[in-house]
This record gives C-alpha cells, structure tokens and sequence, in this order.
C-alpha cells in the first residue's frame, strides 16, 4: 500500500527549476506536518523542507532558503516543493514523509512515521 507519492523528478540544467508534488492517497494526514528530505549517492539523508499541517508555518535548510518554496493543498491532500536556480548540489533522491504535529516543524527523519519512495532530480552543469 502507497501511502505517500512523489512525482515531478527528473534532469534540469543548473539554474533551472523542478515542482516535485507528494500525494497521500487514500488517506488524509490532517494532523501531520510534511517535509522534504534528500539523499544523495554516498551521503546521509538530509532535511530540505517542512510544512505544518496547516500550512501556515514553513522551514527550510540553509543550502536551499530562498530557491525553494514549499506550499500545501488542503483540497487536494498534495505537498509541492517548488525548486528554483539549482545547482548541481541538489542532484538527489528527494522524499516526502510525514511526522504527527506534536513534532513541530522537525529537521530530522526521526519524527517521521511514513514515507514515499523518493523521486531522483539531476541536476547537471
């Protein structure tokens, strides 16, 4: 059973943009935060961005503050995370997940109960 989806992975030169999406078919996370994390060939899984369940609160990591915007649909149970100006850094499998609200907008993957499979972004120069 998915219950988290990714799409809108793929190649873009650098300086170009990617909208990853994240679906929760089927089920409604009205009390969880959501977030975006990434893991790169040879590295540790790390934080990009969250979102509380509301949508009113945001964080994000320094390496992406300011090129990426994340933004939730409340009518369609969809995350977006809208990657602008990227740089070959950000070349990585990106994963959406979900942790209960309690956690806040966490920056780790502890808090997070379930997670999509990932979506691969390239990223060239």
């Amino acid at each position: 059973q998915v219950l988290l989806a990714e799409s809108g992975g793929g190649l873009v030169q650098a300086g170009g943009s990617l909208r990853l999406s994240c679906s929760a078919p089927g089920r409604t996370f009205s009390l969880y935060n959501w977030g975006w994390f990434r893991q790169a060939p040879g590295k540790e899984r790390e934080f990009v961005s969250a979102i509380d369940w509301s949508g009113g609160s945001t964080a994000y990591s320094d390496s992406v503050d300011g090129r990426f915007t994340i933004s939730r649909d409340g009518a369609t149970n969809t995350v977006s995370l809208e990657m602008g100006s990227l740089k070959s850094e950000d070349s990585a499998i990106y994963y959406c997940a979900v942790a209960p609200s309690r956690h806040g907008l966490a920056r780790t993957s502890t808090p997070y109960d379930f997670w999509g499979q990932g979506t691969q972004v390239t990223v060239s120069s």
